[in-house]
């Protein structure tokens, strides 16, 4: 099991930056990929960001050049820096993790960010 705590978000302007961090424990080696997704108001839930074990990461269009994943192994936790935000990124903001031969899901509770125009 992949237990995930999330932390980071809250209002922030338009054009301003904000960090999100997601810390794992429990059987972190058998993590695969990990990262985040997001849902807006009344949208379903959208990947956002992902880094794999080998460290490939891959965006959503929307998100290209302003959004940057990363990981800090010995922290056991992983980041998503977001540049540059606009009214249409607000959503809560859920990171996540596949782990295990079955490729499991483990999610974070959820953090809001808001973005003000």
């Amino acid at each position: 099991q992949v237990h995930l705590v999330e932390s980071g978000g809250g209002l922030v302007q338009a054009g301003g930056s904000l960090r999100l961090s997601c810390a794992a424990s429990g059987t972190i080696f058998s993590i695969n990929a990990m990262g985040w997704y997001r849902q807006r108001p009344g949208k379903q839930r959208d990947m956002v960001a992902t880094i794999t074990s080998g460290g490939s990461t891959n965006y959503v269009d929307t998100v290209k050049g302003r959004f940057t994943i990363s990981r800090d192994n010995a922290k056991k936790t992983w980041y998503l820096q977001m540049n540059s935000l606009k009214p249409e990124d607000t959503a809560v903001y859920f990171c996540y993790a596949r782990y295990g031969s079955n490729w499991s899901w483990s999610w974070g509770q959820g953090t809001q960010v808001t973005v003000s125009s």
